[in-house]
């Protein structure tokens, strides 16, 4: 891009970074950076991309000075990066699944899913990836009870004291994967998508998520909002999310949660 003043072509030179966070709405996040957006120069704009709890945020700064642009990038990058420590999935332009990918490709660790609500979309998103192949080694799309016990090896009793969205199945899911194709990773999914199937305690958007990696399982209950596809969507993003920051030794430990 050039610019014309008395005479002079002025060169303008563009540099951008990205940030990828997990866990905002967009209506959150307009509030947090609020004050971040109000501190930046003209030469600097920022925009904001939120799909199902997974946000890129974009710096995109033009200036004629290279070095003096780039510094300045690199500083607001910096104090982006620093406003949502903890829940910074990428610093780079990069989806969840790659970031997933890498952490498992760089650890010659291996992957398996186990899933019921979300129907193989996480183990669509994962295989996405290309090189995938070299760590994820298979879903089992456990929909019916039927096939989380005699596959998975889930408990019948488990299912009949806890119901089949509950910590206790979603475990043994991520366990009985993991053992099955012989992973060092898993994640599990089981959860009420809708519209319909719902109760009380257990309204539609309800899903247990698992993950495991060695011998460490963690588990949580979300209640997610939207429509299905909706639901299916961020219950794949919280399940990878969940366990890049196990593999990061980030990962925090939910509150117990009454299961009844």
């Amino acid at each position: 891009m050039e610019s014309s003043e008395s005479g002079k072509a002025t060169r303008l030179h563009t540099e951008t970074r990205h940030l990828v966070i997990y866990g905002y709405t967009r209506q959150e996040l307009g509030k947090i950076i609020k004050h971040f957006e109000a501190q930046l120069p003209d030469f600097v704009k920022v925009s904001i991309e939120t799909t199902n709890l997974v946000t890129k945020i974009t710096l995109t700064g033009i200036d004629s000075g290279v070095q003096l642009l780039r510094f300045n990038v690199n500083r607001y990058h910096s104090n982006l990066n620093q406003i949502f420590t903890q829940d910074v999935v990428a610093t780079e332009d990069k989806t969840i699944a790659q970031v997933l990918g890498e952490l498992l490709h760089e650890r010659e660790l291996t992957i398996s899913c186990a899933e019921s609500c979300t129907g193989g979309n996480l183990a669509h998103r994962i295989v996405q990836v290309p090189g995938s192949s070299s760590y994820f080694l298979g879903s089992v799309v456990s929909y019916a009870n039927d096939v989380k016990t005699d596959v998975l090896g889930v408990p019948k009793a488990d299912i009949s004291r806890d119901g089949a969205v509950s910590k206790t199945v979603a475990e043994a899911m991520a366990r009985g994967v993991a053992r099955l194709m012989r992973t060092d990773c898993a994640i599990a999914t089981t959860g009420i998508a809708g519209p319909e199937g719902g109760t009380r305690f257990k309204p539609v958007g309800t899903v247990w998520i698992a993950v495991k990696y060695g011998d460490t399982v963690v588990s949580e209950c979300i209640h997610f909002k939207g429509d299905r596809n909706m639901v299916i969507e961020s219950a794949t993003n919280h399940g990878m999310v969940m366990l890049i920051n196990l593999l990061r030794n980030t990962y925090e430990i939910q509150e117990d949660v009454n299961d009844d």
